[in-house]
């Protein structure tokens, strides 16, 4: 049994059901949001004067991709931030521009969803279409797509670890609010000194230095590798041209993967050096001032869909979603309050729903039918599914205790999840079920990983799944998930080059547009996380597309229950640890919470101006003609 809050339980042939008995089994009356700012009693309730409490609200949040806005109330008495309200403030559509459309096109148009990943929203299209569809791509097909998404991880990943995290543990920014750590920077060695070449740790906080300082500067030469890997794949990045429902359209030779190898080569290289550096930087902080553990810390609720198919075991049916999802390389789960609960995508499925009792949006589920009651295999499913969910945009006035998002409140067994690529390494290792490869092993508790020599030896590297899921540990295992992409990328680059030798060269099956009513799914990952698109067609059109990415669960506002979202729950309770008076105060660690999740906020909330209409279609690629 994997759900507590759901009315579902499973019969002795493990199969889901609703429980007996219960009247309306989705029906929830949604509580009186209550104030986290004033307790009544508990920590900050004081005798006497109230707490010194200040709002500290930036909009928009910088050094993060889109438009995000985030208002807290620190306690400038108890050090801490005690209320949050997460704001993604742009509304753009995409599920309303796809309505009606050739299901084709959802490759091209969603991959458009971001600016910084698409890659990933035109893979997950992909896998959702052929679902739709019945068809499945030929193994060397899954596996040049799996290499252009190993790609497009190592384009993203410098790019948070390098430009848009790292500088909040920069020189420049530390020497601000907290001029002693500095100062016992500068008399700190290095742990892994001899390995990435910086001394003392403030010249690693030196080289996070915004515009200036080396690792800053460096990590725009990675995510350019990064691209050069897509490109080869995926023709072009970030909106990729060779991905097509059933497999590629790319040309594929032995120079495609002499190239393709070549960038993977230096990106064990890179791996060596980012884990190191990122390993005596958080580690600094933590023996500093412990304090910095709860820096970010929430519940271990994380959220992964699985990423890189065996091409062996891959079939693109939701009848065998378990089996294949489970041989992924980096595996689907959820984990709740630290233990993993599940690995299976059917479970994953069926326990989800989207609430928009605080978004700017109209309930979908009231005044007409629930359109699906069961997944394909007869599970049930809530009406607040997203394939029974419609996008009604509604804005009104913002208003805390009312609506004042233009985010979902995605829930899974009705509880807030987060998602990241930490959690694709945290999820992988607690499953312990890598198959035999020489590069990588989940041991139950962390996962090891082999980087194979090219200009720097043959280095081991190792990543324990930490005791507190806080700002400090997402960054440290971003940086090795790096290294697990890598170590994917090199099984995935053997396997390839296997079927070429086989003459097993094809990359796409052929397929026709069904014209019937049906419905799929893709599950993927973002380098962020979570990606799952789901689809309805009838008569050879889209009638319904809903996108779901992981900056929809990470910044997600209060659901029906009361429970703040992953974003607003990492920042209550976070301390106050600068070193400065209160008027100086800058909210670092409230920034270092936010930026540690890699908000992505153009996808997570989707142009639709209410009024228009579509006069012209236009088709992108000759994969969308009859």
């Amino acid at each position: 049994m994997c759900f507590k809050n759901l009315p579902i339980e499973f019969d002795s042939a493990g199969k889901a059901q609703l429980k007996e008995g219960v009247k309306d089994p989705y029906a929830f009356e949604p509580v009186e949001l209550k104030s986290y700012a004033r307790p009544a009693d508990g920590p900050g309730a004081k005798l006497g004067a109230p707490p010194k409490l200040r709002d500290w609200n930036i909009d928009p949040m910088t050094r993060v991709a889109g438009s995000l806005a985030v208002h807290t109330v620190l306690d400038l008495e108890e050090k801490k931030a005690v209320d949050c309200h997460s704001i993604a403030s742009l509304f753009r559509g995409y599920e309303i521009i796809l309505e009606g459309r050739d299901p084709r096109d959802a490759i091209d148009i969603s991959s458009r969803a971001c600016g910084v990943c698409g890659g990933v929203h035109a893979t997950v299209s992909a896998l959702a279409t052929e679902m739709t569809f019945g068809i499945c791509p030929p193994p060397l097909g899954v596996e040049c797509r799996n290499l252009g998404e190993v790609g497009e991880y190592f384009y993203d990943r410098p790019l948070h670890l390098g430009l848009l995290a790292g500088p909040d543990y920069s020189t420049s920014l530390v020497s601000i609010t907290n001029p002693e750590l500095v100062t016992l920077a500068e008399k700190t060695l290095c742990r892994h000194g001899d390995i990435h070449g910086y001394r003392t740790i403030k010249d690693i906080m030196d080289a996070l230095n915004p515009l200036t300082g080396r690792i800053y500067l460096e990590a725009l030469e990675w995510t350019r590798v990064g691209r050069v890997m897509c490109q080869i794949m995926l023709g072009k990045y970030p909106h990729p041209s060779t991905i097509v429902p059933g497999g590629m359209s790319c040309t594929i030779s032995v120079s495609s993967f002499n190239e393709f190898y070549t960038q993977l080569g230096k990106i064990f290289d890179f791996c060596k050096v980012i884990t190191r550096i990122w390993d005596d930087l958080m580690d600094f902080f933590l023996e500093a001032n412990p304090e910095y553990e709860q820096v970010g810390a929430r519940p271990t609720n994380i959220a992964q869909t699985g990423v890189f198919d065996n091409s062996e075991v891959y079939d693109a049916t939701y009848a065998n979603m378990n089996e294949w999802g489970n041989a992924r390389w980096n595996v689907p789960g959820m984990v709740i309050e630290g233990k993993l609960v599940t690995t299976n995508l059917t479970d994953i499925n069926v326990g989800f729903e989207e609430f928009i009792e605080h978004s700017f949006y109209d309930d979908w589920t009231k005044g007409a039918p629930q359109r699906f009651k069961t997944d394909p295999l007869g599970n049930p499913l809530s009406p607040h599914h997203p394939w029974n969910k419609r996008t009604l945009p509604r804005p009104t006035g913002k208003n805390f205790k009312e609506k004042y998002t233009w985010d979902t409140a995605p829930r899974w067994d009705r509880q807030s999840i987060e998602t990241g690529a930490y959690g694709s390494v945290w999820v992988t290792s607690l499953a312990g079920q890598t198959v035999d490869n020489p590069f990588m092993e989940s041991t139950g508790d962390g996962m090891r990983m082999v980087m194979p020599r090219h200009e720097l030896p043959e280095d081991e590297l190792y990543w324990k799944v930490p005791r507190t899921l806080n700002a400090m540990e997402r960054n440290r295992a971003r940086a090795y998930a790096m290294a697990n992409s890598a170590a994917v990328g090199m099984n995935i680059m053997l396997k390839a080059l296997e079927y070429w030798r086989r003459g097993e060269t094809a990359i796409s099956t052929p397929f026709k547009v069904p014209k019937d009513e049906r419905i799929g799914v893709g599950f993927w990952e973002a380098s962020r996380g979570w990606l799952v698109h789901h689809m309805h067609i009838d008569k050879g059109k889209l009638l319904n597309y809903q996108i779901t990415t992981p900056s929809t669960l990470n910044a997600a506002p209060r659901d029906p229950f009361g429970t703040p979202g992953p974003y607003e729950e990492a920042v209550v309770g976070t301390p106050i640890l600068e070193s400065v008076r209160d008027e100086d105060i800058k909210g670092i660690d409230i920034l270092r919470t936010i930026r540690s999740f890699d908000p992505c906020m153009p996808c997570t909330t989707h142009i639709d101006t209410g009024i228009g209409t579509i006069v012209r279609e236009v088709n992108s690629c000759g994969c969308t003609l009859e």
